[in-house]
């Protein structure tokens, strides 16, 4: 291992990186960092996964959440704690306020899963209220801002805090333990920022050399345009699919410290997320939840760069909803171009559905039909998915209902259409 360099004025100190591990060492999971098989034989590198996905609240926000509630003072504590988040800090909130016997409120916008609510509950016990508010994470951090301000409570930040970061930090603190050689490059996803500003502080000082690339999720990009805007971009519209990273706004104290540690930034479609997450599953055995998969998603982008590299990815959240796999698994067909939708206007006339049927290739399936019938009207419109075995059949079933005389509208680049129907 390197010895420790000077690092930038933003940057959270060694010092409080390890001052977190020594509060944490005792109810977190040193979580394995090994070498996975498959990707390194896809990308021709030696890819690590760090397995934070197999804490005890199966995300790696439990380190920031405990170092930050340990370390507050008598009175703090005696007053309770209150946060915002769309799960994963919640989770480790929770725990934290049940193992210390402290009281907790956490705010969580509405949509937060289900699963993840209900874990909030098993950890936190009576320990702990859960208000429900808004669409987005943003909703319900003002939300529980404005209550924390007016009843004087401790506002334990998911990531724009420094010993929340330094919480975070340890996780790498443990890579570096448990890397026989230096890595040549780390992945980390991102959404406020408070998972890589921890990590990549402590790289940045003890290992210099490793390049470390921020990825996030297309849909929720803050980051990104940050950077290229060279100040803090809040978005006005996020897609809030990858809920664990899915911010409007990067936080302040976090985008000074990337600024400093982030080499390389890019973005991933969420539809790849959903691809990348099935695969894990059916490869791996592995269960993520989309701000877990981000990173490994985004090795596509960079396999000509990593070749032949020492590659680290944090594996940072598997909390997925069982009842988010019809979403998951559409929306990475539809990735991968193997999804479409159609509208097909039928002749009102006996056989004309048949005719439709004898244009399909032999491994085409008909997996949504929707058929209006309206009277007095030459044709009637029909809303039809068709999911192909292979995304380049697109262009031969094209071809056959066109040469056919079907009279149809592909709708997949049809945002309006296809957002109103689909």
């Amino acid at each position: 291992m390197a010895q420790p360099t000077s690092i930038g004025t933003s940057l959270i100190p060694l010092s409080e990186i390890i001052k977190a591990q020594q509060r944490v060492k005792d109810v977190i999971t040193e979580t394995p960092f090994q070498m996975n098989a498959n990707l390194s034989k896809r990308y021709q590198c030696e890819i690590l996964l760090k397995r934070e996905d197999m804490q005890v609240v199966r995300s790696f926000k439990i380190r920031g959440a405990y170092n930050k509630i340990k370390g507050l003072s008598a009175t703090q504590t005696h007053n309770g704690v209150i946060c915002a988040s769309a799960g994963n800090h919640a989770q480790g909130v929770a725990f934290a306020c049940a193992k210390l016997k402290i009281k907790g409120k956490i705010y969580m916008p509405n949509p937060t899963p289900a699963q993840k609510i209900n874990k909030v509950k098993l950890f936190g016990q009576e320990w702990i209220e859960i208000v429900l508010v808004g669409d987005t994470y943003d909703d319900a951090h003002a939300a529980a801002l404005s209550a924390s301000q007016s009843l004087e409570i401790t506002f334990v930040h998911p990531f724009d805090d420094p010993e929340v970061i330094a919480g975070q930090g340890t996780i790498a603190v443990e890579m570096l333990k448990q890397s026989p050689q230096p890595l040549d490059y780390l992945l980390v996803a991102v959404g406020g920022g408070g998972l890589i500003s921890g990590v990549g502080s402590y790289f940045k000082a003890v290992s210099p050399s490793t390049q470390i690339i921020a990825v996030e999720a297309s849909g929720a990009a803050a980051l990104s345009q940050s950077l290229t805007s060279q100040s803090r971009v809040k978005l006005e519209q996020i897609d809030t699919f990858a809920d664990g990273i899915a911010v409007k706004q990067i936080g302040n104290l976090t985008y000074n410290i990337c600024k400093e540690v982030v080499d390389h930034n890019i973005t991933v479609d969420e539809g790849h997320i959903c691809s990348t997450i099935l695969q894990l599953y059916n490869d791996e055995a592995i269960v993520v939840e989309p701000a877990g998969a981000v990173s490994i998603a985004g090795l596509d982008q960079l396999q000509e760069s990593i070749k032949g590299k020492r590659v680290g990815i944090i594996v940072c959240g598997g909390n997925n909803d069982v009842n988010r796999t019809q979403e998951i698994t559409e929306r990475a067909l539809l990735y991968e171009g193997k999804k479409h939708y159609f509208i097909i206007r039928f002749p009102q006339r006996s056989g004309a559905l048949k005719d439709f049927l004898n244009v399909l290739g032999p491994d085409d399936d008909i997996s949504h039909f929707q058929y209006t019938k309206k009277n007095n009207r030459e044709s009637g419109p029909a809303l039809v998915g068709i999911e192909l075995s292979q995304a380049n059949d697109l262009s031969g079933l094209l071809d056959r209902m066109t040469n056919s005389g079907i009279n149809y509208e592909h709708i997949n680049n049809n945002p309006m259409l296809f957002e109103m129907l689909v």
